[in-house]
């Protein structure tokens, strides 16, 4: 795949797993630098995570990455998680010594092609609010504004509430949980779940006899469905830490906020989701991966 600049200086390739060193040490830069310029910690704690992360995605058969090079030098990378029916988006890194030329929103284009292509029932993201010129882009290439969200993170909380039960997912609780999402979203996330049981980090909460909550991981790129904010309170209350940055609460849903607040977190960085195509008003409690 090719996507030339007008001038031809700027090309986009389909990602390869060898070129995960270099995306992963601009992601690493491209965020650091960005946070750096309005007094926020830096996303990752080094090169080496984002390295791991770009290599998981660019190895994994239902993500679609690219990368773009000036010169056969690359200097940005984008990826897309094909594994629902919804399509989410991120990260998405350009070097900082080759930014404003144009390259992300030809980062961008490439993937909402690609979702067209494979005609997905709606894209997200999640980009930081303090971030203007992202924000000014997804809204001029078609995405809507949907939820306001805290990255928040602190000391586990490790306590159980009673009448809840939070215990390891098992692959009997798969559909129990897509009936959940499905209620809670319009749609399903099995994909990501299924992901999530074979890497031992997915969590239900039993209530009564039967699955009111999951989440298929605590952390920055997990994601939570619960009936009641009481059922997310149980899971979230279950970690041992919140992997990555922390996770992603809605502001809009003040009692979830507060009692996180009450708990010992704190806000790490305001984010926001924004999404195209197929979004329903979530009908319960939930908390988005960094993806969606």
């Amino acid at each position: 795949m090719s996507a030339p600049q007008p001038n031809g200086a700027i090309s986009l390739q389909r990602a390869r797993p060898e070129d995960a060193a270099e995306c992963g040490r601009i992601c690493y830069e491209a965020f650091r630098t960005i946070n750096a310029e309005h007094n926020f910690p830096p996303e990752m704690p080094g090169p080496e995570v984002g390295v791991a992360i770009l290599e998981a995605m660019f190895s994994h058969p239902s993500f679609f990455a690219v990368v773009a090079r000036h010169g056969g030098k690359i200097i940005g990378s984008n990826c897309m998680d094909e594994r629902g029916s919804i399509f989410g988006i991120g990260p998405i890194t350009v070097d900082p010594s080759a930014q404003n030329f144009g390259t992300g929103k030809f980062l961008m284009q490439a993937v909402l092609d690609r979702a067209a292509e494979k005609k997905a029932a709606g894209v997200r993201l999640v980009q930081a609010a303090f971030h203007r010129r992202s924000l000014s882009l997804y809204t001029k290439l078609g995405f809507d504004v949907q939820e306001p969200l805290a990255t928040m993170n602190g000391p586990a909380i490790t306590k159980s509430l009673a009448d809840y039960t939070v215990r390891a997912a098992m692959e009997t609780d798969l559909a129990a949980c897509d009936r959940l999402c499905f209620r809670v979203h319009g749609h399903t996330r099995s994909g990501e779940l299924a992901d999530a049981l074979k890497q031992g980090n997915a969590k239900v909460v039993e209530r009564q006899g039967r699955i009111t909550a999951y989440s298929s991981a605590l952390a920055y790129f997990g994601h939570s469905v619960g009936e009641t904010n009481e059922d997310l309170q149980a899971l979230i209350a279950s970690a041992d830490a919140f992997g990555g940055p922390g996770i992603l609460i809605p502001m809009r849903n003040s009692g979830l906020f507060r009692w996180c607040l009450d708990h010992g977190l704190r806000v790490v960085t305001p984010m926001t989701l924004m999404s195209m195509g197929l979004y329903s008003e979530p009908a319960g409690a939930w908390l988005p991966s960094i993806l969606y």
